[in-house]
């Protein structure tokens, strides 16, 4: 069976004006637009995580060049400015949404940025986008014990489902931090395939639960842009974005200390 590469890229933010904690991985509008119109010019055709995973698992036929485009975390930007672009080229694409970041009921206060809501997050599933889990509040789920890393798995799995009567397939480690345990559990949860960093193609012989990405940053230009969909100069790219991803966690952990302090004052 065939295993060539398939570039899978991560966003996160897709903002004007982002602010400090999401601005080295958030795209502006511009760059993301011009990004999708590269996808189109090159001659790949994008597809959704769980149509990745299952073309792999069965052997069934994917597309020539396949790409796939996905979204970390819910940021309102997604909705905002790269919805409209994926409509113009019918792009799929798939959005990982944390739970408790995404404005409503379940809202934890934890979002580093402006968020998407519910009903956006159904427009956009409304519109192709495939949604798959991130756990509930972003936590490094290697670092939790067996119960609350469940917690994390299962809650943001049940309320995917509650809000857009549809079982999420996908999942992405938030930080993309895993470890067999991990992934151990996200399967027991009910997902089925699962998305790391790792910035590199992603490889049938991977597994389904460590398909690896690569990272698209706000400095990505064109020209890096296409050498990462054709799998160049990804391996010197890697430290620079582990310590991005770095940096975000302790960046995180500071504002929840923050937010604590605040809290245990009023």
């Amino acid at each position: 069976m065939s295993d060539t590469p398939v570039p899978i890229l991560m966003y996160h933010s897709v903002a004007t004006a982002p602010n400090d904690a999401t601005r080295a991985l958030s795209v502006a509008p511009e760059a993301f637009a011009e990004q999708m119109a590269l996808i189109g010019d090159l001659g790949l055709t994008p597809i959704d995580t769980a149509a990745l995973a299952a073309g792999w698992r069965s052997g069934g036929p994917l597309p020539d060049r396949p790409v796939l485009i996905t979204f970390d975390d819910g940021y309102e930007g997604v909705h905002r400015h790269a919805l409209p672009v994926l409509a113009k080229h019918g792009f799929a694409s798939t959005l990982f949404v944390s739970t408790g970041w995404i404005r409503g009921a379940y809202d934890t206060g934890g979002g580093l940025d402006a968020m998407l809501d519910w009903d956006q997050v159904r427009e956009l599933a409304g519109a192709g986008c495939e949604i798959g889990g991130h756990s509930h509040t972003h936590p490094q789920l290697d670092q939790l014990d067996d119960d609350r890393l469940r917690a994390e798995l299962v809650r943001c799995r049940e309320i995917v489902t509650d809000e857009l009567d549809a079982v999420p397939d996908s999942f992405a480690y938030p930080y993309g931090y895993s470890s067999r345990r991990v992934r151990q559990a996200v399967r027991a949860a009910g997902y089925t395939q699962a998305l790391a960093v790792g910035n590199g193609l992603a490889r049938r012989r991977q597994g389904p639960f460590a398909l690896q990405r690569v990272t698209v940053r706000r400095s990505t230009d064109a020209e890096e842009f296409t050498r990462l969909l054709e799998g160049r100069a990804i391996a010197r790219n890697f430290a620079r974005d582990r310590a991005l991803t770095q940096g975000y966690a302790v960046l995180r952990r500071a504002r929840q200390v923050r937010r604590k302090a605040i809290r245990s004052r009023v």
